[in-house]
């Protein structure tokens, strides 16, 4: 189990690679009641000027908050905060990469600061984003 006093700056989180298909997007999409064309439909998305379908922003928030809840296992610690910033869309069908570093310990708070990113098979970043864990 980890932690609080063995987490170091630079400690990484990923990297975790990701088949994303068209019917997990479209699965999302209709599950969280956003059946809508650019989550579901190519040429209706193509029509929006995006270039195919894409995936939900709160889809790909919600690969990064897993992705750092992995981190914290059975810890204790918990995720307080994360806040993204979508760079491009993140296209189904292609495999992305969610990774993350600690940039910051904050021992009087007992909190731990990441950048975390999903990135395309190019390794640009798509979603960028940073995370707070609070540990107990």
């Amino acid at each position: 189990m980890m932690k609080f006093d063995a987490v170091k700056i630079g400690d990484t989180l990923g990297p975790q690679e990701i088949y994303l298909s068209k019917d997990q997007v479209r699965t999302y999409a209709r599950t969280c009641g956003m059946d809508v064309p650019r989550f579901t439909d190519d040429a209706a998305a193509r029509a929006e000027g995006l270039p195919g379908m894409i995936a939900p922003g709160n889809m790909s928030l919600g690969m990064l908050s897993r992705l750092v809840t992995d981190w914290i296992g059975s810890s204790g610690a918990r995720l307080a905060r994360l806040g993204t910033t979508y760079r491009q869309p993140v296209q189904p069908d292609h495999t992305i990469t969610l990774n993350g570093f600690v940039t910051h310990v904050e021992p009087a708070e007992k909190r731990v600061d990441i950048d975390v990113w999903i990135e395309n098979e190019d390794a640009e970043r798509l979603v960028i984003g940073t995370a707070s864990v609070e540990f107990p």
